[in-house]
């Protein structure tokens, strides 16, 4: 049976060896026939703590690892947390 590939935004990387992913999906409404978002976090395998809040990442179904993780990180779709922009602001008094 062929693996599930989820993917996912990065929403915690507080715990060891551990990342949070947040998944959306988009489902019709049975009576009403609106299209809505449901999401589910997962846990997911990251063995060497190489993925940050932020990051896109695709996360591939896995046997029991421990009580709640069944999923392990597959790869980076987009990295994301923060980034440094460099401003540069010159701002002219207006003297009248």
């Amino acid at each position: 049976m062929p693996k599930r590939i989820l993917s996912g935004i990065v929403t915690s990387d507080k715990t060891d060896k551990t990342v949070t992913v947040l998944v959306e999906r988009k489902v019709k409404h049975p009576l009403y026939g609106k299209i809505i978002r449901r999401s589910k976090k997962y846990h997911a395998h990251d063995e060497a703590n190489e993925f940050t809040v932020g990051d896109i990442v695709r996360i591939e179904e896995t046997k029991p690892i421990s009580k709640t993780k069944t999923w392990a990180v597959k790869d980076r779709v987009v990295a994301g947390g923060t980034q440094a922009i460099e401003a540069d602001l010159d701002v002219e008094a207006a003297s009248n």
